[in-house]
């Protein structure tokens, strides 16, 4: 078991079941991605900088995208609790799976870009 199993196995089961559906989209959208622990939850680096974070909550997930990927889909995003760099999507709520994976293009599509 790596950190991250680790990581999510200290849930209750249905959060643990959407904390690895984000990891699935993370992974399969940015296969590349080095995946570690960091500021004590799941992170994501591509081209040696911060891609995306995730983290489970009580009643939600947090998904952490730096500012830039929270502002380039502000309108999308309006709907949920914020702060900066990070969003909270409900467990009582269908989490948004696709607006998840856009994000992720987005921010590798900006990292790229960082030499």
């Amino acid at each position: 078991m790596n950190e991250i199993d680790e990581y999510i196995s200290k849930f209750p089961e249905e959060v643990q079941r959407q904390l690895q559906k984000v990891r699935a989209i993370i992974k399969k959208t940015a296969p590349k991605a080095i995946e570690q622990i960091a500021y004590g939850m799941p992170g994501y680096k591509t081209n040696g900088k911060p891609l995306v974070y995730f983290a489970g909550y009580k009643n939600h997930i947090g998904f952490y995208a730096t500012p830039s990927g929270h502002e380039a889909f502000q309108n999308e995003l309006s709907k949920y609790k914020q702060g900066k760099g990070s969003v909270q999507f409900p467990l009582d709520r269908p989490i948004p799976f696709d607006l998840i994976e856009q994000i992720i293009r987005f921010r590798i599509e900006e990292n790229s870009k960082i030499k």
